[in-house]
């Protein structure tokens, strides 16, 4: 063996070796950035109150569509991807098959439910949108201070003894209002709070665009028997609806014609 190939078998593939090892590593780093910066995309930033909603076009072959609809419910419902609750599931048949999930998620698991939702599949479009709550939770927390403040005035109230029946009958009118307006201020401040906490995910599930057009062409020719009968209908219905026009035509056709001959006849 020569000098110049036990260098190479040396020095060359023990460097190719590490090169390939350290693409490796580099791969796998960016791929958990990329994760990581797929999470960070669609949380709320610290201190914010957005309330993110997600629309996703997903296209897969025909004999897919149903069990992968049913595989994202399972999966929101066993809350593999953290805490999620199913809100709609909408599934069609037939020959262009199609459906759709809503869900409502927490953020580190809306891209791991939307790639199941995708597997194997093309994601043709997606749309996400945020609502700014903000304004809304401090209007929610302003009139619950409110309401509050207002509620222990009356109960301070209420319990003087010189308050004439009219007057504690109207403290205890009021009070009730109050409390139910404390309690619609509370659901408001819980639905709001359950909308930044998760986030709403539409997964739309269709068929892919190469089946959609062998579909409509057998829809078209499965069809054009019917076509043309009803083609052939509407004539005889039409020949049928001027047959005695035609009729009635002829016969002052032929009268016309005789009373012309019988002019000329005469002298």
């Amino acid at each position: 063996m020569t000098a110049p190939r036990v260098w190479t078998r040396v020095v060359v593939v023990p460097a190719l070796l590490l090169a390939l090892a350290a693409c490796a590593k580099n791969g796998e780093r960016a791929q958990e950035a990329g994760a990581v910066a797929a999470d960070a995309a669609v949380a709320s930033p610290e201190g914010a109150f957005l309330a993110y909603e997600h629309d996703v076009q997903v296209q897969l072959e025909a004999a897919q569509i149903a069990p992968r609809i049913q595989q994202v419910a399972q999966a929101c419902q066993n809350a593999k991807f953290g805490e999620c609750a199913v809100l709609q599931v909408d599934q069609r048949s037939g020959e262009q098959p199609s459906g759709e999930v809503k869900v409502r998620i927490a953020p580190k698991g809306v891209e791991s439910l939307i790639g199941l939702a995708g597997e194997g599949g093309k994601l043709q479009a997606r749309n996400t949108r945020a609502e700014d709550l903000a304004q809304q939770v401090a209007d929610t927390a302003l009139t619950k201070a409110r309401l509050e403040k207002e509620h222990a005035r009356l109960l301070s109230y209420q319990d003087r003894g010189d308050l004439k029946i009219e007057d504690l009958m109207a403290i205890t009118t009021r009070l009730s209002e109050i409390e139910a307006g404390v309690e619609q201020a509370n659901k408001d401040a819980a639905q709001q709070r359950r909308r930044i906490d998760t986030q709403l995910v539409t997964m739309h599930f269709d068929t892919t665009s190469g089946q959609r057009s062998r579909s409509e062409i057998g829809e078209a020719l499965s069809e054009s028997g019917s076509i043309l009968s009803t083609s052939v209908a509407f004539l005889i219905r039409a020949a049928a609806a001027l047959l005695p026009v035609g009729v009635v035509a002829l016969v002052m056709a032929w009268i016309v014609r005789a009373l012309i001959r019988r002019r000329r006849r005469k002298p």
